[in-house]
C-alpha cells in the first residue's frame, strides 16, 4: 500500500516502513563514521525503539561493538494499519546489527510489568550468562499499571503551583496563540511521578542485581531534562518535572546500591529535541523551533544520535572521570542552556507571532523532524511507491500479554 502521514494532534497515526529504516540507517552511518568508543559490550536498553533509547542502542552497537537487548512496547501492522514507528525502527536496527555481526534481540511488552522483567532476565541469563555492563533507561509512557496492585496511573502535563499562561504553536498550521493551563491536583502530581518517576527503574535494577546478571563495574543511566526559564513552570516545576526530580533522586540511591558490584548509576540531562514525548508538551515546540534556529546557525545543533555519541565518547567511556554538576548529573544540555543562546531566545520570544514564525524560528525544521520520527520526509525514499507494511522484527521475543 502507499503510506502517507496521518497526523492527529501531536501524534502521527501512520509510519512508513522504508522511511523508518532509512532514518535508522542514517543514524547507523553517523555512528560508523565516528571513532570507536571503548565502551560497553553487553547492553540492556529499556525503552529502545525511538528517540534517545534507539540512538543509545545504535551507538552501543555500531560505535562500541556491543551486543544489545531492547525492551519496548510497540505495535505490529494489522490489516491496513501500519505498525508503529518504533516497530519499524527496531526491525531495521536488528537487520543492520546482524549484518554487522552483533547480537540484537528485543522484547515487546509492558516494561513496567514483572513479567517483562522476568522474560528479559531469563533471556540475558540464557544468551549472555549475565554480564550486562550497561543498563539504559529511556522509558516514556502516558500510563503505568502498578505490577503489585494492578492500579492504573496516568500522567499529565501541567504546572503545579498556579495557572500557566504563555505562547504555544500549532506546529502543522503555524498558528501562535496563548495557552492557559490550570495547575495539577495533588493526585495528578502523584500519578505522574508514579508513571514517569524513578520507581520502575529501581525495580529493574533491583531485579537485575538479585538475578546476578550485572557485571562487576556495570553502569546504569537514565535520561532527564531541565529546560529554560520559559518552559520552567510547565516542565521542570510542573508535573513532569516532579517526576524527573524523583527519577534523579532514586538514581542517586541506585548509585549507592550498585557500589556493591563496583558499579555506578548516572542521570544524563539531555538537550531539547523533537520527540513524540516533547511534542505533547505545550509551549515546548515553539521553544524548540526558536532554539533550532539559533543552534543550527551557530553550528552546535545536535540530534539524538549526536547527543548519545557525545555521552558515550566524552563522558561515560572517556579517558577522564565523568563530569558531573553540583547535583551529580551529566549535562548534555550545556550548549542549549548557554547564556548567549538563551539570551537570544528570551529576546525573540516576546516578538514571535503567527505572521513572523517562519522567519524568526525554525518551525520548518521542527515539522520535518516530527515527520521523520515516523519515517516521512527522509531523503531518497519514494513515498509514491507501494510498500509492504507487514514487517517482521527478526529475532523478537513477544510477550503473550501483547
Amino acid at each position: 500500500m502507499i503510506v502517507t502521514p496521518k497526523i492527529r494532534g501531536f501524534i502521527c497515526t501512520t509510519a512508513h516502513p522504508v522511511g523508518c529504516a532509512a532514518h535508522v540507517n542514517e543514524q547507523i552511518a553517523y555512528a560508523q563514521q565516528h571513532k570507536k568508543v571503548q565502551g560497553p559490550k553487553k547492553v540492556l536498553v529499556i525503552g529502545a525503539s525511538t528517540g534517545y533509547g534507539l540512538a543509545s542502542r545504535i551507538i552501543s552497537t555500531f560505535s562500541s561493538d556491543a551486543d544489545t537487548v531492547g525492551v519496548f512496547f510497540e505495535r505490529p501492522a494489522a490489516d491496513k494499519r501500519t505498525a508503529s514507528a518504533g516497530w519499524y525502527n527496531t526491525a531495521a536496527f536488528e537487520l543492520a546489527a546482524k549484518k554487522f555481526g552483533r547480537y540484537a534481540k528485543s522484547i515487546n511488552g509492558d516494561a513496567f510489568s514483572d513479567q517483562i522483567k522476568k522474560e528479559t532476565i531469563d533471556l540475558i541469563k540464557q544468551d549472555w550468562q549475565g554480564n550486562i555492563d550497561l543498563v539504559i533507561y529511556s522509558l516514556a509512557s502516558p500510563k503505568r499499571v502498578d505490577p503489585k496492585t494492578g492500579e492504573v496511573f496516568s500522567s499529565v502535563l501541567k504546572p503545579t503551583e498556579r495557572t500557566y499562561i504563555n505562547k504555544t504553536v500549532d506546529v502543522m498550521n503555524g498558528v501562535v496563540s496563548d495557552i492557559s493551563i490550570e495547575p495539577a491536583t495533588k493526585e495528578e502530581i502523584d500519578h505522574t511521578v508514579k508513571v514517569m518517576g524513578g520507581e520502575d527503574l529501581q525495580l529493574w535494577i533491583e531485579a537485575l542485581l538479585d538475578a546476578g546478571v550485572l557485571a562487576n563495574g556495570a553502569k546504569a543511566i537514565a535520561y532527564s531534562y531541565i529546560g529554560p526559564e520559559i518552559t520552567y513552570p510547565v516542565y521542570r516545576a510542573g508535573t513532569i518535572g516532579k517526576a524527573k526530580e524523583d527519577l534523579e533522586k532514586i538514581t542517586h540511591q541506585i548509585n549507592q546500591q550498585m557500589s556493591a558490584i563496583n558499579g555506578h548509576a548516572y542521570i544524563s540531562v539531555n538537550k531539547a529535541l523533537v520527540t513524540q514525548a516533547s511534542s505533547a508538551i505545550p509551549v515546548v515546540p515553539l521553544y524548540i523551533s526558536l532554539l533550532y534556529k539559533i543552534m543550527k546557525r551557530e553550528g552546535n545543533h545536535e540530534g539524538c544520535i549526536e547527543q548519545m555519541y557525545r555521552l558515550f565518547n566524552d563522558q561515560l567511556y572517556s579517558s577522564h572521570n565523568v563530569a558531573l554538576d553540583e547535583e551529580h548529573r551529566i549535562r548534555l544540555d550545556d550548549w542549549e542552556l548557554s547564556p548567549e543562546i538563551q539570551a537570544e531566545i528570551n529576546r525573540d520570544w516576546p516578538q514571535v507571532t503567527s505572521d513572523n514564525l517562519e522567519a524568526i524560528s525554525d518551525i520548518a525544521g521542527y515539522r520535518r523532524d516530527f515527520h521523520r520520527l515516523f519515517g516521512f520526509e527522509i531523503d531518497g525514499v519514494d513515498y509514491n511507491a507501494e510498500v509492504d507494511i507487514d514487517v517482521a522484527i527478526p529475532s523478537i521475543t513477544i510477550s503473550p500479554s501483547t
